[in-house]
């Protein structure tokens, strides 16, 4: 059974960065595709990035040209570089394997 288990949260300021991880475990052949998601309060959950199984990788308007996707094979690692990051940018952050979820990373951006 898959597991995804993020990590690398927590608060920093605006303009600031920090890099998510979502590690995958159990019987896997490939860690994508994948996708990372966020939902702040009272706000529906939003898909902000993916990577497919061709390895395209997708953002959502909002983090263009800030965030970025990368993955690492051998560690069954995907990693969501998040850079000049904005107080809206705050949420919760899942990794999407399927219908398998993370527990979810807080992530918050003071002003």
């Amino acid at each position: 059974q898959v597991q995804l288990v993020e990590s690398g949260g927590g608060l920093v300021q605006a303009g600031g960065s920090l890099r998510l991880s979502c590690a995958a475990s159990g019987s896997i052949f490939s860690i994508i595709p994948m996708g990372w998601y966020r939902q702040a309060p009272g706000k529906q959950r939003e898909l902000v990035a993916s990577i497919t199984r061709g390895g395209m990788i997708n953002y959502v308007d909002s983090v263009k040209g800030r965030f970025s996707v990368s993955r690492d094979n051998a560690k069954n690692t995907v990693y969501l570089q998040m850079n000049s990051l904005k107080p809206e940018d705050t949420a919760v952050y899942y990794c999407n394997y399927y219908a398998i979820w993370g527990q979810g990373t807080q992530v918050t951006v003071s002003s």
